[in-house]
């Protein structure tokens, strides 16, 4: 009897793909461990949410970083995420050879909603492998910034962050790697 196994595919199969035309053009896709994930629709609030929060880091930010709005980083031969927001070092060729890893990473951020279990499990455990030192969740939900920091892996070979720390809507943060931006999360968070 043959047991029947997913195909896994590679960072390279995933490009092929979308190059073949194998995905629709609006259709949102990303490879997380080998598997083809299809995104699911942003809501509005998020899509406000993900806006201003893009506009307040370019102001901010100027020319210290690159800010990266739901742009792919490369992660390792199969995982290619598009996380909402990733703000990366400057490079001379504003990655044009190629898109972040790990090592060019100041901070990776996921808005959540719907996605919320998602982006605290799999997509946590994903970016703390791939040693992301800086992973945020705006989670919309409960109207929160969760700021994860310092990856590991234990014992049975799992993969998480030893530090978790919770700012409230009407608190703000610094942004790692560039202390001195100072960022007020009621700017971010859409009054609902």
């Amino acid at each position: 009897m043959v047991a029947i196994q997913p195909k896994q595919f590679t960072v390279a199969d995933f490009h092929h793909l979308g190059e073949l035309g194998f995905f629709k053009p609006d259709e949102a896709v990303e490879l997380i461990r080998g598997e083809i994930i299809q995104v699911a629709p942003k809501r509005t609030l998020h899509s406000v949410c993900n806006s201003r929060l893009v506009k307040t880091l370019i102001l901010k930010i100027a020319d210290q970083a690159t800010v990266r709005g739901q742009e792919p980083i490369t992660l390792s031969d199969n995982s290619e995420p598009s996380p909402d927001v990733a703000i990366a070092h400057n490079r001379a060729d504003e990655y044009l050879t190629s898109h972040p890893g790990s090592d060019d990473l100041h901070l990776v951020i996921e808005i959540s909603d719907s996605t919320l279990k998602y982006d605290r499990e799999i997509k946590l455990s994903v970016y703390a492998e791939e040693n992301i030192v800086h992973y945020w969740i705006f989670n919309l939900v409960e109207v929160q910034l969760e700021t994860y920091s310092e990856p590991y892996q234990d014992n049975q070979g799992n993969f998480g962050y030893r530090v978790k720390r919770v700012y409230l809507s009407d608190e703000s943060v610094n942004l790692p790697g560039l202390p001195n931006i100072v960022i007020k999360l009621s700017e971010i968070f859409p009054a609902t």
